[in-house]
């Protein structure tokens, strides 16, 4: 097939999950012999066009003019994925079988797309804002979650990763339960085999510390706030603890006031954002990893835990709970709780024979269910069955045929 993606993450951009979602299911569709072409956000660093393992990737700068607002930036990156979306199809000689379109940033651009080429679009929402800020609080995030609305309404079928963003999309957007298709993340286990790096783990801690691990974006809704309010009880228990926080975000500043309030900013290291290598060897030094979300559609850094054999704590939400099966292969916590995640990080560092016993069924799970090979199967299965009825509906006369080409003659004999 010949696919189109839209995407306003594909790394190095990088902000949350998409990019590398985008990246890995690309990749796995190539590996299946589709024919596969990315949009996105360009930037002076990296090249305009790139063949990344057989996926072709076009990188367009929205409009320099001065946007006053984001959602004036997103109109001007929308246009531009337009102009070379459409200079594609004039040099291919011909369209695309499918638009794949990821997230509400490239609606416009998606539905442009749809009616002008005749193709059908399938969307992928990979969170929305009503879940992202528990409710509409103003224009703003009504504004968003009104284009979220209009993306599922255009698309032929609708893509979420887990039965919890299923319930979610059905409820904030009213799409029908048979235009919804649970598809879910994955990860590249080869990612995480330990490899030689610069990252030492006495950077992090002294040798007889313990590490927990946090990667993600630092905002509210990751519950960051959470494991810094568990860190005086884990302390207590377990003294000899160093807290690792990875990422960056607009509460870093509050969550470091935070740690100096609990008194508990001596034991904890924020490193700010690191790269894919300093990642891995973190989740390698680690003893347990903890993503304590208040909000979280699927949860894709439980999986990279679970490939990096880290023994896991996660609260009881979204994806996150649909992926751990408590005591099997890692541990819940109740939600906002910061006693009950003390609590599960506690047993994970103090029972180190029930921890590796978890640890080791997580990363035989990832290996056979979210591997990307499968992931991509069932995408590409899902195009084929939504052209398959585009095509059936493309091939029905109109009614200007019917009341004037050789059917018109067949329909008025009838009459």
């Amino acid at each position: 097939m010949r696919i189109l993606m839209l995407s306003w993450e594909y790394p190095p951009k990088s902000i949350g999950g998409l990019a590398q979602h985008v990246y890995d299911l690309s990749n796995a569709m190539a590996k299946q012999n589709n024919e596969v072409h990315i949009i996105t956000v360009g930037s002076p660093d990296v090249p305009d066009y790139e063949n990344v393992n057989g996926v072709h990737v076009y990188r367009v700068t929205p409009y320099q003019v001065s946007s006053p607002d984001f959602i004036t930036w997103v109109m001007q990156l929308n246009i531009a994925m337009l102009e070379k979306c459409l200079t594609l199809v004039r040099d291919m000689g011909n369209s695309f079988d499918i638009i794949h379109a990821h997230d509400w940033l490239v609606a416009y651009a998606a539905r442009a797309l749809k009616h002008s080429l005749n193709n059908p679009m399938v969307a992928t929402i990979h969170a929305t804002e009503y879940g992202r800020n528990n409710g509409l609080h103003n224009d703003l995030q009504r504004h968003i979650s009104d284009i979220e609305w209009w993306l599922c309404f255009e698309a032929w079928r609708v893509i979420v990763c887990s039965q919890y963003m299923q319930g979610e999309v059905r409820r904030v957007f009213q799409v029908p339960e048979d235009k919804l298709e649970i598809i879910p993340n994955g990860v590249n286990p080869d990612y995480f085999i330990p490899r030689e790096s610069n990252t030492k783990r006495t950077e992090y801690a002294a040798p007889n510390e313990k590490i927990i691990f946090y990667v993600g974006r630092l905002v509210r809704e990751k519950g960051v706030q959470v494991l810094l309010e568990a860190a005086p009880k884990i302390l207590h228990y377990h003294p000899n603890t160093k807290f690792v926080i990875a990422g960056k975000g607009p509460h870093t500043i509050p969550l470091r006031r935070l740690a100096r309030r609990l008194r508990v900013d001596h034991k904890v290291y924020f490193t700010g954002y690191v790269d894919d290598k300093a990642r891995n060897s973190l989740y390698q030094f680690a003893d347990v990893a903890v993503f304590p979300s208040l909000y979280e559609p699927f949860g894709i850094v439980a999986l990279e835990a679970m490939a990096a054999r880290t023994p896991l704590v996660v609260s009881d939400t979204g994806g996150l709970s649909a992926i751990v099966n408590h005591g099997v292969n890692g541990l819940k916590a109740y939600v906002g709780n910061a006693n009950s995640v003390a609590d599960n990080v506690l047993h994970m560092l103090m029972d180190p024979e029930s921890a590796n016993r978890m640890e080791k069924r997580a990363y035989r799970e990832v290996v056979e269910k979210y591997n990307w090979s499968r992931i991509s199967r069932n995408t590409v299965r899902l195009y084929e069955d939504v052209l398959s009825i585009h095509n059936s509906i493309s091939r029905q006369p109109r009614v200007d045929e019917k009341e004037n080409g050789i059917l018109g003659k067949f329909f008025n004999q009838q009459q």
